[in-house]
């Protein structure tokens, strides 16, 4: 068993590295990626701040770089082995990294441009000198916000530039060098020898005197960046192994680009919701569909077991859309019932109040915190679990049905053993391994969330954050949550190994 258990988690890593890579294409590769935001901008005040949100994205995502080089750096980001120097960590939980390096702009041989040469050493000493030691953490922003700056106006300087060839491509008549969008295709430029007479070459090299200079304060910044982040003005995250080459920490998750705070945090408020309404559904669901399952099948063909099965059935049938929003229109809603509340986990009052039932501070009596997060929790709890009854519940009789007539069974059943312990300790443990297959696979779900369930009833969760990222194109977000449902799956799959093994003596994988 110990043997099997090592192999199956050596085997993990090349799936959980599969499964990423292929949501990471078509996360980088789809139309309207992360990047689509900043390459879409249109108009001069909207291409500066999408020249700002491109300098921003490269920096933190180098999205610039190919697609398995962005992949190989975010596996490097959640392994906890890791090369190079340490991250520093804010006091917000942020992950800073030393500043990428700003690539040369393009076609410089080409034309015969010269590039500005970058002096960061005036700048980055004159920049540090001035700051004393308790301002270095604001200092640093500071420096950075400048270097984000400056790179953002080297990409909107870039942008101008391959305009202006798009005029000179056409000035000469060569649609060949321009993409299916209109765009330019530098590599096309490299090999073709440069046309001064071209109408449009003026502008092409003033374009390019432009992103020079743009590029020459770029690559200024950026030094002084470095130069500020060598100096260690947040805490090292990590524990060095040999350093300034290999350190061990914890995996970096990475922080959310649509709502600008560390993805851990995001997980760690959503998590504790979902978690909380699953671990109430779930052993509902379990408490009534399992006993319902093993009763229909010691009567089958009883009354109650074709009741429970058609009540199981007709319930399955409600789409669970339908009785969410009838729920709320009728159950919650002040124009019919009202008896439940409409959404969300608390009500507004309900941070004064206290933890139990009892008389407040004000001297009015109310069910208390902890009965106000119970009651908001009965609508979306139902509606999770009444579809859930029929599918166990029916598992569960044909499971045990099918070892009713075993021979084990009639044998017991000819040495006088009690029926309830030929049912309980013969027939249902031998029924066990389809209900652990279905246990493990539902198992996942508690940490993915419902999405259908918290949209209706605006619960924060799991399966809203899931949501959210995805409409937003949230790439750091989700692939963490698929990095996470990745490894519970699996490790719930090899759960469902072991517990084969318990429950039936005669598996085994030795």
């Amino acid at each position: 068993m110990v043997n099997y258990i090592v192999r199956r988690l050596l085997l993990m890593l090349p799936t959980v590295i599969g499964i990423t890579f292929v949501v990471f294409l078509l996360l980088a590769l789809s139309p309207g990626g992360i990047g689509a935001a900043a390459a879409a901008a249109g108009g001069q005040q909207d291409a500066s701040k999408a020249a700002i949100l491109e300098a921003y994205l490269q920096d933190r995502y180098g999205l610039n770089d190919p697609v398995l080089v962005q992949y190989v750096r975010w596996l490097h980001r959640i392994s906890p082995v890791k090369f190079g120097t340490r991250d520093q960590v804010t006091s917000a939980g942020e992950r800073l990294q030393s500043p990428k390096e700003i690539p040369d702009p393009p076609l410089v041989e080409w034309g015969g441009f010269e590039l500005a040469a970058a002096d960061a050493g005036q700048t980055s000493e004159s920049a540090l000198k001035a700051a004393v030691e308790e301002e270095r953490q604001r200092e640093y922003r500071k420096i950075a916000n400048d270097a984000l700056a400056a790179r953002s106006r080297y990409l909107g300087a870039k942008r101008e530039f391959e305009s202006a060839l798009v005029e000179y491509a056409r000035s000469a008549g060569r649609e060949e060098w321009l993409d299916t969008k209109g765009k330019i295709v530098v590599s096309r430029l490299e090999a073709i020898p440069v046309d001064r007479s071209n109408a449009s070459w003026p502008k092409v090299e003033d374009a390019f005197a432009k992103m020079a200079a743009a590029h020459a304060e770029a690559s200024t910044r950026r030094a002084l960046l470095a130069k500020a982040f060598s100096e260690k003005p947040f805490p090292e995250a990590g524990i060095p192994v040999l350093p300034g080459a290999l350190w061990v920490g914890s995996p970096d998750l990475g922080t959310a680009f649509s709502k600008s705070r560390p993805v851990t945090e995001l997980i760690g408020d959503a998590l504790p919701v979902t978690l909380l309404i699953n671990l109430i559904a779930f052993p509902i669901i379990y408490l009534v569909a399992i006993p319902s399952g093993i009763l229909a099948s010691a009567r089958a063909g009883s009354w109650f077991d074709k009741f429970s099965g058609a009540t199981y059935v007709a319930l399955w049938s409600v789409p669970t859309v339908w009785a969410g929003v009838l729920a709320v229109g009728y159950l919650a809603s002040d124009e019919y019932l009202g008896w439940f509340p409409v959404s969300g986990l608390h009500d507004r009052a309900a941070d004064a109040w206290t933890f139990l039932p009892g008389t407040q501070a004000d001297g009015i009596w109310s069910i208390g915190w902890l009965g106000d997060v119970l009651w908001h929790l009965v609508l979306p709890v139902a509606c999770l679990v009444y579809g859930g009854f029929a599918v166990l519940s029916k598992q569960t009789r044909a499971a045990m049905l099918d070892n009713f007539n075993a021979d084990y069974v009639r044998t017991a059943k000819a040495k006088g053993v009690a029926r309830r312990d030929v049912v309980i300790h013969h027939v249902f443990r031998n029924s066990l391994l389809p209900l652990i297959t279905m246990f493990v696979t539902v198992f996942p779900a508690t940490l993915a969330g419902s999405v259908v369930i918290e949209r209706i009833f605006s619960v924060p969760g799991m399966g809203s954050l899931i949501l959210d990222a995805i409409s937003q194109r949230d790439r750091e977000l989700i692939l963490a949550n698929t990095f996470m449902i990745a490894c519970v799956n699996l490790t719930a799959l090899l759960l469902a190994d072991i517990l084969y093994a318990v429950a039936d003596p005669r598996v085994s994988y030795e």
